[in-house]
């Protein structure tokens, strides 16, 4: 018997003998002789390979993975018991196990994996980009600078999405904050004024809407504006996706491919959308962020001590430390009130609000608010802290505080004090010889009382001479070598003592190191102290010399 093209050299169905469960098997099967004829295929395979029969060539119905591996299998150089073959016919993947028969010929199993490929593919795919997520999620909120955060988001995006990327912010006026990103390159970040109407689904991304789909744009119609520097391949697809904020749109994320990257797919469009959820959210928590710095820096700034310096010859120095280290204010406060004309009084006030913290602080700055609108009346330090006391007695506080007031006046040569406390600890004078005496002013708390009662008393301060207000954190602070005792006011007047003759900035720069290695890292109370100091004999200036000596040199 010859054998002829679609005959296989003996009849069909000798050798291994098929049952029903064979020819009903799910998998394809097929039969194949030493020669490479199709002996027999089951239903499954007549799906697979709706061409082939019985009396087929292998190798014309099948890919030549298949076919080679047949043919090496018929001529002894591979054994089938070598282990599974993996190949694709059509669209579908598969796995081929050889079974070699008594007569020659090799039943093929074959067993579609394509589906557990796509399941294993899908998976990773998830994962990595699950780790992308993290990832970007990580990076941008450890920063709350609204900036790098811009920066993170297009780099991050050019990294892991597309190969540019253009980040565009909510408008500033008319123009609109821009970061580019290129992979492998540098981010560049710009403020102009762009026609966002002119990108696809840009304006509507801006206001929060839902995104438009990648193959509605086409990329020759980008503005250049769209395009990073750097970037020179012609653009091929184009993702426009709105950065979702709290409450209002964070802005719009455009990702870019080249035409020699493939096309953005949908799996990849919904990544994308996933990202800038992600980073929109750390945008907008990096500007609410700034919005409330912002705030609390303009708000601080009113509350925040000030910076003292000479006021008409006199000297003022101050010091403050809250009784948090990572605190600004608190409840101590002072001020120094210059009056409008030179020959008026300056007006030094130092205070302690009951508690501590931002409580405390709102109403030392409702406090120095009110006594800055007393100012005309500073002359009358009663009549100043009675209506400081009503204007306490009818808010909302129900908090008290101590005050010490302090009105200077310098003239010919001479510094007049007038020192009143209201339920405050008394001034201490550095004299000129060492002593140190307290003043004997005394007086009840302001906002507790229906009025305040309070001694004045009128001091003068030599050439050189100190005047130190303080709170109570000063001489209460706990420490000392046990740990537990008491700075003092006897302390306090020694280190003073030490100081005599030292300018105003360095007595509270004495008193302040004192505290704080008395304290060591013991807790404390707010802590704030004033020194007033006179100015010190001089010289007569040459010019002056002159003046007196008609003219003459000496």
């Amino acid at each position: 018997m010859t054998a002829s093209r679609g005959s296989p050299a003996r009849p069909s169905g000798s050798g291994l003998q098929a049952d029903a469960a064979w020819i009903e098997a799910p998998y394809p099967v097929l039969v194949v002789d030493r020669h490479g004829g199709l002996v027999r295929i089951n239903e499954a395979a007549r799906l697979l390979l709706p061409d082939a029969a019985s009396g087929d060539w292998l190798h014309e119905r099948v890919p030549s993975w298949l076919s080679d591996a047949h043919r090496r299998i018929c001529d002894g150089l591979s054994d089938a018991r070598s282990g599974p073959l993996t190949g694709r016919i059509r669209d579908r993947l598969l796995e081929a196990h050889p079974t070699t028969g008594d007569d020659g010929d090799v039943v093929w199993w074959l067993v579609d994996e394509t589906d557990r490929l796509f399941a294993e593919t899908t998976l990773v795919d998830v994962r990595a980009r699950s780790e992308i997520l993290a990832e970007v999620s990580g990076a941008l909120l450890s920063t709350l600078n609204v900036g790098r955060c811009m920066e993170l988001a297009s780099s991050m995006a050019a990294e892991h999405l597309a190969e540019a990327a253009v980040l565009v912010a909510p408008p500033q006026g008319r123009r609109h904050p821009l970061t580019f990103a290129r992979r492998g390159g540098p981010v560049t970040q710009s403020l102009r004024q762009v026609d966002v109407s002119a990108v696809p689904g840009l304006a509507e991304a801006l206001q929060g809407f839902p995104p438009v789909p990648a193959r509605w744009i086409d990329p020759a119609d980008l503005p250049d504006w769209v395009v990073p520097e750097g970037f020179t391949s012609p653009v091929g697809s184009v993702i426009v996706t709105p950065l979702p904020g709290h409450g209002v749109p964070a802005g719009a994320l455009i990702l870019l491919r080249s035409g020699t990257e493939r096309a953005f797919s949908e799996s990849e469009e919904v990544f994308a959308r996933l990202f800038a959820a992600r980073a929109g959210a750390a945008l907008s928590a990096a500007r609410l962020y700034t919005e409330q710095a912002a705030i609390t820096t303009t708000l601080m700034r009113e509350l925040l001590p000030p910076v003292l310096h000479h006021v008409r010859g006199v000297e003022y120095a101050g010091g403050y430390r809250a009784s948090k280290d990572h605190e600004r204010v608190g409840g101590d406060f002072y001020d120094v009130h210059p009056s409008a004309d030179s020959s008026g009084e300056t007006l030094v006030v130092l205070g302690d609000v009951a508690g501590k913290g931002l409580d405390a602080a709102v109403l030392t700055g409702k406090i120095r608010n009110t006594l800055h609108a007393l100012l005309p009346l500073a002359e009358d330090h009663q009549r100043v802290l009675n209506l400081l006391n009503g204007a306490l007695l009818s808010s909302h506080h129900t908090r008290f505080a101590t005050l010490v007031l302090a009105s200077v006046h310098n003239q010919d040569g001479r510094t007049r004090l007038r020192l009143t406390s209201a339920g405050h600890l008394p001034p201490l004078l550095a004299r000129a010889d060492g002593t140190v005496e307290e003043v004997a002013t005394r007086g009840t708390l302001v906002g507790a009382l229906p009025a305040v009662e309070a001694r004045t008393v009128e001091t003068v301060l030599a050439p050189g001479e100190t005047c130190l207000l303080y709170t109570d954190g000063i001489v209460e602070a706990r420490g000392g070598p046990l740990g537990d005792d008491f700075l003092g006011t006897e302390r306090l007047k020694r280190a003073l003592a030490e100081c005599a003759g030292m300018q105003a900035e360095a007595v509270v720069e004495r008193i302040q190191m004192l505290a704080a290695q008395w304290l060591r890292e013991g807790r404390h109370d707010d802590m704030a102290v004033v020194a007033i100091t006179a100015p010190r004999a001089s010289s007569l200036t040459t010019d002056e010399e002159r003046g007196r000596n008609g003219g003459r040199n000496t």
